[in-house]
């Protein structure tokens, strides 16, 4: 089978690999859905090893793709029927652990203290017609989400999903969300279904009208105005109640912790770079409560489906654009463009 290899310096290929078989407590998925994330942008661009541009180890080329969604095609020795068996629709929590540490035996495995393996970056992903994960890491796809939806909540959607719970965004607040790339937009579709108001700032035109129609109540272009005293405006200069970070763009983290009303709530989701704060002015005298936010345990990313599904929350608006694995060299070069919705790769 061919998969996408992401060489760096805005280089991939796809590459031929052999078609897997499930060894004990493994399963193979067939891929129908494989979608294309921000954080992939940080291995795509890299100069150098491009598997450990996120700091999470490095080694040989591997299958690109963390947001893998499809149906359960083999089963391997030692997996019960409760767990897995062949045509169970599935979503892959792409991240193994010990199994066995307090953060595995949850559902968090992204926080093993022994060592992980992230698929479709330091371990084969979803860009590709087939993908072997533990069969611990499947979470099942609801019969009323696409194949499609199902990868978007693999990731993105489920990240932004997770970070909204942790700062406890309901109908009582505005919300400002900084970037509006696949997981800024989602957060803009979900912080409107848990009925909060919600402002969207992001430097695109095209992203901002996509956020306006995907549920924005108002939408900041940064460059045209300080998104600060523009969000400040809006909330009668007292700020916002809660403020989501999606960029890891330094400026747009001061301002998210800037806009934050005093005991605001702000989280930070975008992975990479770094932040100056002065402490006293920007958090002490305020009360501020400042969250960092890693995607989700298995868990919330069954949690994040069902709630997309029970409230018919529409997340193929989110979708636009749809590419086969022939088109990844263009696919890439359109995302790295940071003006579209979510792509996703069809099979």
């Amino acid at each position: 089978m061919r998969g996408v290899v992401f060489l760096g310096a805005r280089k991939l290929e796809l590459r031929e690999f052999p078609d897997p078989t499930p060894g004990r407590g493994e399963v193979v998925i067939a891929i129908r859905a494989s979608g294309m994330c921000g954080s992939d942008l940080h291995m795509y661009r890299a100069a150098g090893n491009a598997t450990a541009a996120l700091g999470l180890g490095g080694g040989g080329p591997v299958i690109a793709g963390h947001e893998p969604c499809g149906v359960v095609a083999a089963v391997g020795p030692g997996v019960p029927e409760s767990q897995a068996r062949v045509g169970q629709r599935v979503m892959d929590h792409h991240y193994r652990g010990c199994g066995s540490c307090k953060h595995c035996r949850v559902g968090w495995s992204q926080l093993c203290p022994h060592g992980i393996v992230v698929y479709g970056v330091t371990g084969h992903g979803g860009h590709a017609p087939f993908m072997t994960v533990p069969a611990s890491t499947l979470v099942p796809l609801p019969d009323e989400l696409s194949f499609e939806e199902g990868a978007t909540i693999s990731c993105g959607t489920g990240t932004a999903y997770w970070a909204l719970k942790r700062i406890d965004v309901s109908g009582r607040d505005t919300i400002a969300i900084f970037g509006q790339g696949p997981v800024g937009l989602s957060a803009t579709m979900l912080g409107k279904a848990m009925g909060a108001r919600v402002l969207a700032v992001d430097l695109a035109a095209e992203r901002r009208q996509l956020a306006t129609e995907l549920g924005a109540d108002a939408v900041i272009d940064p460059r045209a105005v300080d998104p600060v005293s523009a969000l400040r405006e809006l909330t009668r200069g007292e700020g916002v109640e809660a403020a989501l970070d999606c960029t890891g763009n330094p400026e747009a983290r001061v301002a998210a912790v800037r806009s934050a009303c005093t005991w605001g709530r702000v989280c930070f989701v975008g992975e990479g770079g770094t932040v100056t704060l002065d402490v006293s002015p920007d958090l002490l005298r305020r009360q501020l409560t400042l969250h960092a936010s890693w995607t989700f345990s298995t868990v919330g990313q069954w949690e994040c489906a069902r709630f997309v599904a029970d409230r018919k929350i529409p997340l193929t608006r989110l979708l636009t654009h749809r590419f086969t694995l022939d088109q990844a060299a263009e696919a890439y070069r359109l995302f790295d463009t940071q003006t579209t919705g979510k792509g996703v790769f069809v099979f």
